[in-house]
């Protein structure tokens, strides 16, 4: 079965992007980039891509979900797909129609996510937003937290939630020179089928 990974910058306040949704403040430096591109290469945009001369398929996943609201900064910068190198699927309760074929919109995170983990592939990276993950939260199998060395103060939330506890267990770390950490958690108990 394919498992759902939120892998995502933070900053040290619990932070994925300001009241905005701008993320200009995380880590620049060229070691950060460089882990992605080593590890990770799937999970840079198209434009990026194309400027390290990346191509072909990634190493864990080969899907990307994301909220309407996370969706909208690549809209906003006249981008219809960052990632047409992976599924794209965007959620939203609006019942709009994707402004590009290669993007799928659905109003049903939860059932959507169930499904594709039943299909074969790769695995499924959720790149944001909090609300989404909130409401996918009990379908997460891996979080892995790329945490910048910054406080922020407000903004929208790693998960944005109310309170509900979710134990998880640290599997993995990583230090850059730069101080970002990747940090690499599993759900600490065992999930009910």
């Amino acid at each position: 079965m394919r498992q759902l990974t939120y892998f995502v910058a933070s900053s040290l306040d619990g932070f994925i992007a300001s009241p905005q949704g701008a993320f200009d403040f995380f880590s620049s430096a060229p070691d950060y980039f460089d882990a992605i591109v080593a590890e990770y290469p799937e999970a840079l945009p198209a434009g990026y891509r194309a400027y390290r001369g990346l191509t072909g398929p990634g190493k864990h996943f080969d899907t990307v979900l994301e909220g309407r609201r996370s969706y909208q900064v690549g809209l906003d910068a006249g981008v219809t797909n960052a990632y047409p190198h992976l599924a794209h699927y965007v959620f939203t309760r609006s019942g709009e129609k994707s402004p590009d074929p290669t993007v799928t919109f659905s109003k049903d995170a939860r059932a959507t996510v169930r499904e594709l983990k039943q299909q074969p592939g790769r695995g499924l990276w959720l790149v944001g937003g909090g609300a989404l993950a909130a409401e996918l939260l009990p379908e997460i199998d891996v979080f892995i937290l790329k945490l910048n060395p910054v406080i922020v103060g407000s903004g929208i939330r790693l998960v944005d939630s109310g309170f509900a506890p979710h134990a998880l267990s640290l599997k993995e770390t990583r230090t850059l020179p730069s101080g970002v950490v990747f940090l690499t958690y599993v759900p600490a108990a065992p999930r009910p089928s």
